[in-house]
């Protein structure tokens, strides 16, 4: 790789440094900066907008850069393979991992529920969550993912729209996560399930981002360019 230079980063979007710099989206999620739907935006604006320093970020990164081989990143998959991902690394991990967190939830709420600090709603939100994104994932399934394994199709933009459209729905639904778990850190005195069900929460907030980055930012590009 060549060697990094100063500024490289700061008039690209989040968008294409998450999908060209395997590691970035950990820097990206750590400074909370939406590289999936707010993808579009320039480093240098995005982190102006967060009132960060644009000379961190860009050493944050040159540091992820210094140390990424040349391994296989998700761009470079041919589309049928990057679907095939999707569907093992996002889809199943998501139907296999919520129906616990609406569980663990429910056992928070209702043996905590005389303390102020307790997320009360929360069962219920993972669970609306459930069911909008399941729906979500079957729509790909079924109509998105066959036509784009089939290639071009003058119908598979408007699909493409729906499906987008629900994302920036998905990205609400995290941002009410965050704020009904404080961002996902208990208080000193949770339990043991309760430090769980956050460590989960947190975990499919990063997932469902890097879900959301990879299908908008690299998967639908390839069909609407």
């Amino acid at each position: 790789m060549d060697a990094v230079t100063n500024h490289q980063f700061a008039d690209r979007t989040l968008a294409d440094i998450a999908k060209t710099l395997p590691g970035a989206t950990a820097v990206f999620r750590k400074q909370k900066l939406d590289f999936c739907c707010g993808g579009a935006v320039s480093l240098t604006d995005a982190v102006a907008a967060k009132g960060l320093s644009l000379a961190d970020m860009e050493a944050a990164l040159a540091a992820v850069a210094a140390v990424t081989t040349t391994e296989q990143v998700p761009e470079t998959l041919d589309t049928d393979a990057l679907i095939t991902l999707i569907e093992n690394r996002f889809h199943a991990v998501h139907r296999r991992e919520l129906p616990e967190l609406v569980r663990l939830a429910r056992r928070v709420e209702a043996v905590h529920k005389d303390k102020p600090t307790v997320p009360q709603g929360l069962a219920a939100l993972l669970g609306r969550i459930e069911q909008e994104l399941d729906a979500h994932m079957q729509k790909e399934e079924a109509i998105l993912f066959p036509l784009m394994r089939r290639g071009a199709n003058p119908m598979i933009a408007g699909p493409i729209s729906v499906m987008a459209a629900e994302h920036e729905n998905h990205g609400l639904n995290l941002r009410a996560l965050e704020k009904i778990t404080n961002n996902c850190e208990p208080p000193e005195d949770a339990c043991t399930t309760w430090r769980a069900l956050y460590a989960g929460v947190r975990k499919f907030v990063d997932d469902v981002m890097e879900h959301i980055h990879l299908e908008n930012n690299v998967l639908f590009p390839r069909f609407t360019a």
